[in-house]
């Protein structure tokens, strides 16, 4: 049987596109938007998914990320992927229909920090989803096309939007500087914990601990890739990362090479310093609630722990792209449910309440 062709409308006979708009904390409603019109250097991609993440839930149960404020309606989501609609003038690179994976913040490519490569701290920063930004959970978006990359056939398109939380992954592990044969904890396992829990795999890593309350999703990070799990409800995660890393060292000096904190709690974030080794690295991810958390930096200064954050990320999309191209990461096992754009706000409520049945929430168009 014939297989009839999928048909979307053409957008600039079609000028308007579906786009759901948080107008106030637990507020998403579906709105009409006019389709952008494309500027030189940039490209109009069709949205066919997007990922939910943890601070899309935060703007949408709290209404603001530290000083990132919503302050008047928003379109949230930024872990996107679609179809090239049309081109910009000067675009080269890229045609209309190739799939793409979009990452979601540009610099301003002048300044001292993107001279220098380090463009994810640029003052200048647009990133989608961050108040006053518009993200992608809408039909179309405009958008640079040097930040915008063509997706191999292989890679399916889960996987493509979810470049992003991988690139996250793939940026903690260099500025942790794992390296083969390391040992290495996960605090948190969820999408975050087990992007970077792959990426250290990937880097060389060998004994690759994850620490959770919920079984589901230790369930799952241990089918991509952790040696061991901890259920910090049932076992003390200290005492047995200590056993796990021992090496027949005294207890004083065992502990991770690399300890990756992802929950973003202040007590994963206080344990993170007590289980690195001495001489050890820990790369705070996540964002606790409460930006004053009170540490043990006596312990730290005198064990050499070295503590590094990291924000977001720089020049990650290809080295993610080919991670997953080659099969070193798997970012398909972490999609757990799906939801239509008009069900934008269900997915919200899902992915807050429901993360002991749950890993990482799509939106598909």
């Amino acid at each position: 049987m014939t297989q009839t062709p999928e048909v979307h409308p053409d957008p600039f006979e079609v000028a308007t596109m579906k786009a759901a708009v948080m107008h106030g904390i637990r507020d998403v409603r579906i709105e009409t938007r006019n389709i952008p019109q494309v500027r030189p250097g940039h490209v109009l991609v069709r949205i066919k998914t997007v990922g939910v993440c943890g601070s899309d839930v935060h703007y949408f149960t709290h209404g603001k990320i530290g000083p990132f404020v919503v302050k008047a309606p928003i379109i949230l989501g930024h872990e996107s992927m679609g179809v090239i609609a049309q081109i910009g003038e000067g675009v080269k690179g890229l045609q209309t229909g190739d799939r793409v994976t979009l990452e979601p913040g540009y610099p301003c490519r002048t300044c001292e920090y993107c001279k220098k490569g380090q463009y994810n701290l640029c003052p200048e920063m647009t990133f989608m989803a961050t108040p006053p930004v518009d993200g992608a959970f809408v039909e179309y978006v405009e958008w640079p096309a040097d930040f915008v990359f063509k997706v191999p056939d292989m890679v399916s398109d889960d996987a493509a939007a979810l470049i992003e939380p991988l690139a996250v992954g793939v940026w903690s592990v260099k500025r942790g500087g794992v390296k083969p044969g390391d040992a290495i904890v996960v605090y948190g396992a969820g999408p975050i914990g087990c992007t970077t829990l792959q990426a250290a795999k990937a880097a060389g890593a060998t004994t690759l601990i994850a620490v959770d309350l919920e079984d589901y999703r230790l369930d799952l990070i241990r089918e991509l890739g952790a040696t061991h799990t901890i259920n910090a409800r049932h076992e003390d995660p200290q005492r047995r990362i200590r056993e796990i890393t021992g090496r027949n060292l005294p207890e004083s000096h065992s502990g991770a090479d690399v300890v990756f904190e992802t929950a973003g709690t202040l007590k994963t974030c206080q344990q993170s310093m007590l289980v690195a080794r001495p001489g050890g690295t820990v790369v705070l991810v996540g964002l606790p609630p409460n930006p004053m958390v009170e540490l043990d930096l006596v312990a730290a200064a005198s064990r050499e722990v070295d503590i590094r954050g990291i924000f977001r990320y720089a020049n990650c999309y290809p080295a993610a792209l080919q991670l997953v191209q080659e099969g070193r990461v798997n970012l398909d096992k972490m999609v757990t449910q799906r939801y239509a754009l008009d069900q934008t706000q269900e997915a919200l409520i899902f992915t807050d309440e429901f993360k002991n049945v749950s890993m990482k929430v799509m939106v598909d168009f």
